[in-house]
């Protein structure tokens, strides 16, 4: 009789679920909810700025206190969603981020709005790998998940687009105060769909526990590389605070590691990361996420400072990219990862963006908004499009359930730590390359001048140079989008998934 019931309740875990599609539609939700965060402020910071009295020098922690706490925080979120039930994690981190998201539209100060911020990062870090794990989980067809993973990666590739143009929208029609208060309805329908869409086995809870001196370490080391990264674009990268937070920042990850290999319980298994593919789909995350965060910061200053573009229409104009990822993504990479290696999809990826990063070093200050930014935006979607969909379904392929929590963090913190890195990396290039080119060509105007330059002579060379170094950063981009081809090519050389594959060992994994 128990064997009997036994065998049922595996036979009734086998069976897919017949309302997966509407879970996949709660779980998209809720990634483009955090996904879309991370840059829908940036549009509306100004009126926050102007609103709340911050200084230049605090108005960046509106964005900082946000992505320290969401990238220092995901390995441990992680790692709690595999304790206490991948749902559970999901739901909590929905009402937390929507009760931080309340609190920060109500702020009437910076620092109530920078604890507001940092709360929606640790919810979110909460969040986002118990959606990836629950995505992996419920789609066990090879060829279903493929789908799946194709409308997540658009997401995950679009949603800083998506994110631009909410923005713009919300500011100048309503305030900005919505950018944050938005989330609020949206977390409401995805709570209430988790409940009855979303179904998954309980937490180990039990059987494990939490790794307090791993939490310590590893968060740790997260938290000190993000804020290294976020110091050096104003203080710049030989700054004393940027290298101590750089180096302790790496000191911690290796104790970390070390400890791993010693811990009863570890934070993040290592055999996780050993893995071939997975660790190659890791690195490639990191790199293309590298290149692409420093399309979209120089493009939106293209747009805004250096064409005088509204925030709606720089929003609309990155409509594009968003497109394109999500064609590449659903339409390319759902279809053909069924069929083919994954490496045979993630190369020509990188290739593919890398000539759109390299079609815009030719930009210059005139209007080239047709013939430059939206040929680029085209071939950077459809690249990046070719890319998420199977580095997220290799990195999750073949993870145990008790570990699919954490390796989805893991994927998530790839994501985040290359965002931070690309943006100060970049940025510092970008920002030295201009201002080399500003003082030789502002002194070259001025001896043709006769000494005597004009505003609108002073402005041309300025505008000039801040388009140099945007175009000589996205050519550092185009390369490191090179490298993450390089990276792909080597080190992942998983199969095709087999139909019916994606339980245990499966999809990708050789």
């Amino acid at each position: 009789m128990t064997q009997g019931r036994a065998y049922e309740q595996v036979e009734t875990a086998r069976q897919p679920d017949p309302r997966r599609w509407w879970g996949l539609v709660v779980i998209a939700l809720a990634q483009l909810m955090v996904v879309l965060d991370a840059t829908i402020v940036n549009i509306a910071l100004p009126s926050a700025q102007r609103e709340l009295h911050m200084s230049d020098a605090n108005r960046q922690w509106v964005i900082t206190a946000y992505t320290l706490a969401f990238g220092g925080l995901l390995l441990l979120g992680g790692r709690i969603a595999d304790l206490v039930g991948r749902k559970r994690a999901f739901v909590t981190g929905l009402v937390g981020f929507a009760v931080a998201s309340a609190l920060g539209g109500a702020a009437t100060g910076q620092g109530m709005l920078f604890g507001a911020r940092a709360l929606q990062g640790a919810f979110g870090a909460l969040l986002a790998p118990a959606a990836l794990s629950l995505l992996t989980t419920t789609f066990t067809d090879g060829k279903e998940r493929g789908k799946a993973f194709g409308i997540y990666g658009a997401i995950a590739g679009g949603g800083s687009a998506i994110g631009l143009i909410a923005g713009g929208l919300l500011t100048e029609y309503l305030d900005w105060r919505w950018c944050l208060y938005v989330n609020v309805p949206i977390a409401v329908i995805a709570i209430v769909g988790a409940w009855v869409f979303l179904h998954d086995r309980r937490g180990h809870g039990g059987a494990a526990r939490l790794d307090v001196p791993g939490v310590v370490l590893g968060c740790g080391g997260l938290v000190a590389i993000v804020y290294g990264c976020s110091e050096a674009q104003p203080r710049g990268w030989g700054d004393g605070l940027v290298l101590g937070l750089l180096v302790g920042g790496a000191v911690l990850l290796v104790v970390f590691a070390w400890w791993q290999s010693r811990a009863r319980y570890p934070l993040l298994p290592l055999h996780i990361v050993r893995n071939r593919n997975r660790a190659g789909a890791f690195m490639t995350m990191g790199l293309a996420v590298i290149a692409m965060f420093g399309m979209f910061l120089f493009m939106t200053y293209y747009l805004q400072v250096v064409l005088g573009y509204s925030p709606v229409k720089t929003g609309m104009a990155f409509l594009p990219i968003t497109a394109a990822i999500i064609v590449g993504s659903t339409q390319i990479s759902a279809r053909l990862l069924h069929h083919l290696p994954p490496r045979v999809l993630m190369v020509p990826g990188a290739v593919l963006a890398a000539a759109g990063l390299a079609w815009l070093t030719t930009l210059t200050a005139e209007p080239a908004y047709v013939s430059h930014v939206l040929p680029s935006e085209i071939l950077v979607g459809l690249g990046m499009g070719l890319i998420f969909m199977p580095v997220m379904a290799t990195a999750t392929a073949g993870v145990a359930p008790q570990d699919s929590g954490v390796t989805s963090a893991t994927v998530n913190t790839a994501q985040q730590i290359g965002g931070s890195i690309g943006t100060a990396l970049l940025n510092t290039i970008a920002t030295s390359a201009s201002a080399t080119y500003i003082g030789s060509h502002l002194a070259s105007a001025a001896r043709e001048a006769g000494g005597r330059l004009t505003p609108a002579m002073r402005e041309g060379v300025v505008k000039d140079g801040v388009v140099h170094g945007f175009t000589v950063a996205i050519g550092w981009g185009a390369g490191i989008m090179l490298l993450a081809a390089v990276v792909a090519g080597v080190l992942v050389n998983g199969k095709a998934p087999k139909h019916g594959e994606g339980k245990g060992d499966g999809a990708a994994v050789p």
